[in-house]
């Protein structure tokens, strides 16, 4: 009889699991790293309290509601307007001026999450003048979290950490000037939604957005394995215009990548290229 541990036979109910996911529903997770997957599995038995991933499939299959919950464990909302200040900071000082030439300019936030970010770009965008010749495409796979988004309302109580969050990435106005609060949350100015498009799209599976001057993808390929992050890579390079930024911020690199040699380095911190 062969030796297996319960680590090999968990890995067995995983992979499993996995490929139910995706034979029921379409989504594939088969190339996230298998750290991330493990994780976020073992956080969905504690929360459903199944004894085994095992009993959880026969749910999977029959039951859409715990399906659509699973996408929103899968999918990491963990988000701030303004995160990581120093990289709107570098947007604010090397990209934009490059942008201003254009008459008018396409954007691509990918796995925008519950539109924080999204936000915080059209903000920075508004104040340098871009906002109005601007077009922003934001996607995600995880429709609950792109409802959050196109609310564009949040916890009152963020507003301090996004409030400084914004000074420190150089914003040229009052940061209340961009939402009115309302018992406890605060809803951003309508003005900042018009020019924003929330669709959901899968980087896994999806294809291209055309000529984008600009794609931002931050947190997100570190959950992919090798290949993935090489085909979300070049997903990301037949979108760009020639001349295009790809921006990932400090987690995430292209370094030994498949499209390293197609882009040069703008901001080697923060993360920021140009197509060449």
């Amino acid at each position: 009889m062969m030796n297996i541990t319960p680590e090999d036979i968990e890995k067995i109910e995983i992979d499993l699991f996995l490929k139910a996911l995706h034979a029921r529903y379409g989504y594939d997770f088969t190339q996230y790293t298998q750290a991330s997957i493990r994780r976020r599995i073992r956080h969905l038995l504690e929360k459903t309290k199944h004894a085994r991933v095992s009993d959880m499939i026969p749910k999977l299959l029959h039951d859409e509601a715990f399906f659509q919950s699973i996408i929103y464990d899968f999918s990491i909302t963990v988000t701030e307007m303004f995160r990581d200040p120093t990289f709107y900071r570098s947007i604010r000082e090397n990209v934009i001026p490059y942008l201003k030439t254009f008459p008018f300019i396409k954007v691509w936030h990918a796995g925008c999450a519950t539109g924080e970010e999204v936000y915080s770009l059209a903000i920075l965008l508004k104040e340098e003048g871009l906002y109005d010749r601007a077009t922003i495409f934001a996607t995600d796979f995880n429709e609950n979290a792109l409802k959050k988004a196109k609310e564009g309302i949040y916890p009152l109580k963020e507003l301090r950490q996004y409030t400084s969050n914004y000074q420190t990435a150089g914003g040229k106005s009052s940061f209340s000037e961009y939402y009115h609060a309302q018992y406890e949350l605060a809803i951003l100015d309508q003005s900042l939604k018009k020019n924003i498009t929330f669709a959901n799209h899968n980087l896994v599976t999806d294809g291209v957005f055309s000529e984008m001057h600009l794609v931002l993808c931050r947190n997100v390929l570190i959950y992919f394995d090798r290949d993935l992050q090489n085909r979300v890579l070049k997903l990301f390079l037949e979108s760009l215009a020639y001349g295009g930024f790809l921006c990932l911020g400090s987690k995430e690199t292209i370094q030994f990548s498949e499209v390293q040699n197609a882009f040069k380095i703008i901001d080697s911190w923060e993360k920021i290229y140009q197509k060449k």
